[in-house]
């Protein structure tokens, strides 16, 4: 079972994501935020679960998505790195990962 650990950096996305979406509706930035983790918690048992992201083919990064979200990971020896969280219809710009 591999260990599950969110970057600062993802947090600081998703807590953007969920503020932005609580001015309108804050039970549903809510329930978006325990979907993000519930996605993310299952990672600890099957860690390459997720796809390679189509931006990024020859990467070791991984990609779940939990619309509108993307989170982006990487899988070491015993963790999951959550790295970036993104909504949906944003492009990615690769050099995000450039230093992860």
């Amino acid at each position: 079972m591999a260990e599950v650990i969110w970057t600062e950096p993802a947090l600081q996305e998703l807590n953007a994501i969920a503020e932005y979406i609580a001015l309108d509706n804050p039970a549903a930035a809510r329930r978006l935020v325990k979907a993000l983790f519930d996605k993310t918690n299952r990672l600890k048992d099957f860690p390459q679960s997720g796809r390679i992201p189509p931006e990024l083919p020859d990467s070791v990064y991984r990609e779940v998505v939990a619309p509108p979200c993307r989170i982006f990971y990487r899988v070491d020896e015993t963790r999951v790195l959550i790295l970036y969280v993104m909504r949906e219809e944003r492009q990615l710009r690769t050099y995000i990962f450039e230093s992860s």
